[in-house]
């Protein structure tokens, strides 16, 4: 657990994020109603689901044609499928994007609630939902991932996050996209959770860790030589080593 937390605690996204959620936190206690556990319970709901649909439809989404393009999504995602030991691709280079996703966020909610409720309360149900329970689930699932990814003693949660989300790295990239623990309903609900059939019905070892790509694809040699990565990956058993 401590390596874990130890990562998490040097995230950027989560630094930027912390004022905002203790900010909320405050302010929660602070004008306190009970409809506001509603907001607190729809903001944890909604990260959830934007986990899902973020990973399946953006990061995994056809490889772009543009290099510079395909750069960012291998930044972003691709290299932590090829290197998915290493701590460097555990997120993004975009340590901001996950605040400026959540002002938006908050923006919209504040002003659909508006009418409704008032500018003072649309903005604390608002505040509430995005920015102490959707981003406490972020964090919850930056958890549940990196301990996934840590070879480190695990006991039966951590056992079970691990197995589940290895599924989707060393069986079928094409399923198994929900991560935090206990949310493989959202997989069931969209038709993407893990199907052994299937799975090995696709399964191909030179592109599985490529998200189905050719390791050898230009795209992907010269975007790694674009973020200085100068091994080959393990698992394709050919090309340069460092």
């Amino acid at each position: 657990m401590i390596p874990t937390l130890r990562i998490l605690v040097n995230m950027g996204s989560l630094q930027r994020l912390f004022p905002a959620w203790l900010g909320g936190v405050v302010a929660m206690i602070t004008w306190f109603t009970p409809w506001l556990l509603v907001a607190l319970a729809y903001g944890v709901v909604l990260q959830f689901l934007v986990e899902y649909l973020m990973h399946r439809f953006l990061l995994h989404r056809e490889p772009p044609v543009d290099q510079q393009t395909f750069n960012a999504l291998y930044r972003s995602h691709i290299g932590h499928h090829e290197f998915p030991d290493d701590p460097e691709f555990f997120t993004g280079d975009d340590n901001w994007y996950a605040l400026r996703f959540g002002l938006a966020s908050m923006a919209l909610h504040t002003l659909a609630l508006w009418p409704v409720l008032g500018l003072g309360p649309a903005l604390l149900a608002a505040a509430t939902a995005i920015f102490v329970g959707s981003v406490s689930a972020f964090a919850f699932y930056e958890y549940c991932h990196t301990l996934a990814h840590l070879n480190v003693p695990k006991g039966r949660f951590g056992r079970r996050v691990t197995r589940r989300h290895m599924l989707h790295h060393f069986h079928d990239h094409r399923a198994t996209y929900h991560v935090s623990f206990g949310m493989g309903w959202i997989d069931r609900l969209f038709g993407t959770g893990h199907d052994a059939a299937a799975a090995k019905a696709r399964f191909d070892r030179q592109t599985m860790l490529s998200m189905g790509m050719d390791p050898e694809d230009l795209r992907l040699v010269t975007a790694r030589q674009a973020h200085g990565i100068t091994r080959w990956p393990k698992w394709a058993g050919r090309g340069p080593t460092a």
